[in-house]
């Protein structure tokens, strides 16, 4: 670091960052990015890097889009903040609700709006407590979430998230919360097992659970399409059919987070769409707004928000909401942002280029490190492991995959390294030749990696 530059100095001095060693931090300082253009970002230094992971899921629409710059500066010079409290309104979150329900993959009846996927998240296991209270199921309160999940950081979303990292030295998970097994194929399969074998054993695993724990105290079961931050992970032939077969059993709500898969991710607008899902309650964020704004959605089917209706007139009011629920300029954002989708044909984009997204992922998987590489759409990532015919991992503490991270910043390429996997999910407006520059810096970040873990310097 620079230890002369006063903004990283005062960021070391007063700034408490999220995800980060907040120890090292103190030698390391940050990374100040000044500015975007497309897919590309600048460092405070002037060097320009492809944005692998748009920002953290979120920049579908690159950095630059002047048309979401334009409608936030509208409602700012308009309305520029308004509340959604004791029966008011404002224009933009009243057509994003009617949006949004017009677009959902399956039926949905009302939408609540917060601020990031963690707030939606938490409102959700909220309004499942709540609506088991309201039609008389005052036991049925347990939620089910996976190991790997990514669901959030607060309280209750961290409990859902099925991550060590966001446990250790929280007290976390709350009590209610449980977790089933993580539906990674390549590492969890036992030997000789089918795709579709594999998903009855999760199955069946999911249903011991329930069964262990009482059917009756059982609520709700949390799933991303794609488990994304837990490492891209696809879920197995047949996998969600036989879930699903399950929660209906038990009259068990399901809820799909498609706050990363959400808005064309995986090929289609929908996650739940490309793997067949049915659920109650969808979560939505990140690409709602291209993440030009803070915005997130929760939405419900009717059996729910009758329920939450009928209750809250028994009660006079429904006792839940954020000040900043349904902003209008994180609306009026989040609305452009869908029209561009619309009009600039993005999905088809997707689609066009994915294939060929996939194709140079897949390439990676002949390199040494690599166990793995998994995606669809504009997402994957690659697994990096000591040895690939045992598929043994690194030991955490020597930090591979975070290495390799850093090296990709020398080739010109940002991405995140969570655990041993090296993630890709760059903004949907990639063009095949940016497709080929990530790539191409990632291979070679890859190589400088395994260098260094054949060289004298590196330490298990």
């Amino acid at each position: 670091m620079n230890q002369t530059d006063p903004l990283k100095k005062s960021d070391i001095q007063h700034y408490l960052h999220p995800y980060t060693n907040l120890s090292a931090h103190r030698t390391v300082g940050p990374m100040v990015i000044s500015r975007g253009d497309g897919v590309y970002v600048y460092d405070s230094s002037g060097n320009r890097y492809i944005e692998g992971l748009a920002g953290l899921f979120c920049a579908s629409l690159g950095f630059s889009e002047k048309r979401l710059v334009d409608a936030a500066q509208r409602q700012m010079s308009q309305l520029p903040f308004y509340h959604s409290f004791g029966h008011k309104a404002s224009e933009p979150g009243i057509l994003l609700a009617e949006k949004l329900i017009g677009m959902a993959p399956v039926p949905m009846s009302k939408v609540f709006f917060a601020n990031s996927g963690s707030e939606a998240n938490d409102t959700a296991i909220k309004l499942i407590w709540y609506y088991n209270n309201a039609i008389g199921r005052p036991q049925k309160k347990k939620i089910i979430s996976r190991r790997r999940a990514y669901h959030g950081v607060t309280v209750a979303s961290a409990s859902l998230t099925g991550l060590p990292n966001n446990h250790r030295a929280f007290d976390l998970p709350m009590a209610g919360v449980l977790h089933t097994g993580c539906p990674h194929f390549w590492r969890e399969a036992q030997p000789g097992e089918t795709e579709d074998q594999f998903s009855s054993r999760c199955a069946a695993e999911l249903e011991q659970l329930i069964l262990d724990e009482g059917p009756d105290t059982v609520a709700a079961f949390f799933a991303e399409p794609v488990m994304a931050s837990g490492g891209v992970i696809l879920p197995p032939e047949r996998y969600f059919e036989k879930i699903q077969a399950v929660l209906r059993k038990y009259d068990v709500l399901l809820v799909a987070d498609e706050v990363i898969c959400g808005f064309g991710r995986t090929g289609q607008m929908f996650g739940t769409t490309t793997y067949h899902m049915e659920p109650d309650m969808i979560t939505l964020a990140k690409q709602l707004s291209a993440g030009y704004q803070p915005i997130s959605a929760l939405m419900v089917n009717a059996k729910v928000s009758e329920a939450l209706v009928e209750q809250s007139g028994q009660i006079g009011t429904f006792g839940h909401g954020f000040t900043y629920s349904g902003h209008p300029v994180a609306a009026a954002v989040a609305l452009e942002t869908l029209n561009i989708y619309d009009t600039d044909r993005t999905l088809d984009h997707v689609r066009e280029v994915a294939p060929h997204f996939q194709a140079r992922l897949t390439q990676l998987a002949e390199h040494p490190l690599v166990g793995e590489a998994r995606g669809v759409g504009l997402l994957g990532a690659v697994e990096l492991v000591a040895d690939r015919d045992m598929k043994t991992p690194f030991p955490p503490a020597a930090g591979v995959a975070a290495y390799a991270g850093q090296k990709a910043l020398r080739h010109g390429l940002i991405t995140r390294a969570l655990g041993d996997t090296f993630n890709f999910c760059p903004p949907m407006i990639i063009t095949r030749a940016q497709i080929d520059d990530m790539f191409d810096a990632a291979h070679a970040a890859l190589n400088d990696t395994v260098e260094w873990v054949n060289g004298a310097d590196f330490r298990f």
